[in-house]
């Protein structure tokens, strides 16, 4: 997934993007709730994690005017208060999940995914298109017993394409679902990312096929 953290800690927030990012997810990073709108307003983010005490705008100003102009990218807040009042309030303003601070790696990760899960209207944790079932909460695939041995990048792209296996998926959602905004992209990155796939997949997985122009489309026959 494609996810925007806001989080002032430095070092908190370096050790939340390496551990999102070693699990497949692209991450940019914000301390600022002024840039938080601004960033949410241009980019296709899959999950917003979201820290109430920021320096300029808190969480929750944050939160209530994403709302308000109609933004819908799920929510996670982290926070280190703990009173029953400020986690209400964040989930009647339209968040989607609470976790507060200080907290477990694993904890965060398994929220994340649900996240991500329920954005991409499929629930389920394992995905099974024909001979490839993809366990999303141990971020592995395998085709009939044998486990494919994917890079970050790799999975993230089969993961995108498998939650919506027999649509076609624009290299534009692709890019963005993979590559932070910061990170440096080569012309041609799906498509290499794509071919090492299709290499993996086979002879017994599902096909990537080209819509010329358009994307990609994993074929579920």
């Amino acid at each position: 997934m494609r996810i925007l953290m806001v989080e002032d800690d430095a070092a908190l927030a370096r050790s939340i993007a390496a551990l999102l990012r070693a699990g497949g997810h692209a991450v940019d990073h914000t301390a600022s709730g002024e840039e938080t709108l601004a960033l949410v307003s241009g980019e296709p983010y899959a999950l917003l994690i979201l820290d109430v005490g920021l320096p300029d705008i808190d969480g929750f100003t944050v939160l209530e005017r994403l709302r308000r102009r109609g933004e819908k990218v799920p929510v996670l807040m982290l926070t280190a208060r703990d009173a029953l009042d400020d986690r209400v309030r964040g989930l009647d303003l339209g968040a989607d999940d609470y976790l507060r601070k200080p907290f477990e790696p694993s904890e965060l990760e398994a929220r994340v995914r649900a996240l991500g899960r329920r954005r991409g209207g499929d629930p389920a944790a394992v995905v099974t298109i024909g001979a490839l079932v993809l366990n999303r909460s141990s971020g592995q695939a395998e085709i009939a017993g044998r486990i494919l041995d994917l890079r970050r990048r790799e999975y993230a792209v089969l993961d995108t394409l498998a939650t919506r296996a027999g649509q076609v998926v624009a290299r534009e959602l692709l890019l963005a679902e993979v590559f932070g905004y910061d990170e440096p992209v080569g012309p041609n990155a799906i498509e290499v990312n794509v071919t090492r796939l299709r290499g993996k997949l086979a002879p017994d997985g599902p096909q990537i096929r080209t819509i010329r122009g358009v994307g990609y489309l994993l074929d579920p026959e």
